[in-house]
């Protein structure tokens, strides 16, 4: 695959994370910008939880330029679904790929990829939007080091037997991103949805939805037209924004 037009790739060896360098470079960037690292010292997940950080995975960032929150939010679906052509091509035939509210890659039901957004600002005012991803390529956390309840890590190794340099999942992951990339802002969320849903891990399935102060279980219907999850309770429908899903 050809690396997409006009974007760039600043690569380092390490750094503390690739989403703390995309704050730091944003004033001076004016393009879509990959950020990768061989290794990093404070990776960090979901509501600043640490990320078990092997040499040999992948960690990157994609800063995107975009003023409208609700526009960069949608990212984290065009992370997956790039994610899942990457990987679907890295691996080859065999293992099953799923997407999981809102923002993690399975394969054989196993957590492979985890995509985390955070809004870029500069000088006060928002520049874009920091989509960081994460993938176990060669080595998963051992299932000790995840909390309670949640989908056990897995590799891409493990579950596939095939080697993936960083470098050469980026090559692939690039380009796949830039085609969704091009789905959203040509056509909407809509392409999109319908995409992601046909992948949704657990759809039509009970789930449970936990947020700070509560916990929701239902019937996970649907993801609406703003990316919220959709799920149907004894107390009726609810639209969740964010939350972490748990099977």
């Amino acid at each position: 695959m050809e690396w997409p037009a006009h974007v760039g790739h600043l690569p380092f060896t390490e750094v503390t994370s690739t989403l703390d360098v995309a704050r730091e470079q944003a004033a001076t960037t004016a393009s879509p910008t990959w950020i990768t690292a061989t290794r990093q010292t404070a990776s960090r997940g979901r509501r600043g939880r640490a990320w078990v950080a092997p040499v040999g995975n992948f960690y990157g960032t994609l800063m995107i330029p975009c003023g409208d929150p609700m526009q960069a939010s949608l990212r984290s679906f065009v992370a997956a679904l790039a994610l899942q052509d990457a990987l679907d091509a890295a691996m080859g035939e065999g293992p099953t790929l799923a997407l999981k509210w809102p923002n993690d890659v399975l394969v054989n039901s196993g957590k492979v990829a985890g995509i985390l957004l955070e809004s870029l600002t500069v000088n006060g005012q928002m520049w874009g939007v920091a989509v960081g991803i994460g993938v176990n390529l060669i080595a998963a956390p051992d299932f000790s080091q995840v909390e309670a309840g949640a989908v056990p890590p897995v590799s891409v190794k493990g579950e596939s037997g095939v080697d993936v340099t960083p470098d050469a999942f980026l090559s692939i992951l690039a380009p796949a991103f830039a085609k969704w990339d091009a789905q959203l802002t040509t056509y909407g969320f809509a392409p999109i949805r319908t995409a992601w849903l046909a992948s949704a891990a657990r759809l039509g399935e009970t789930i449970t939805a936990r947020l700070p102060n509560e916990e929701i279980t239902g019937r996970f219907d649907t993801v609406d037209e703003n990316g919220y999850l959709i799920l149907n309770t004894a107390k009726g429908l609810r639209s969740i924004a964010a939350a972490d899903v748990y099977f």
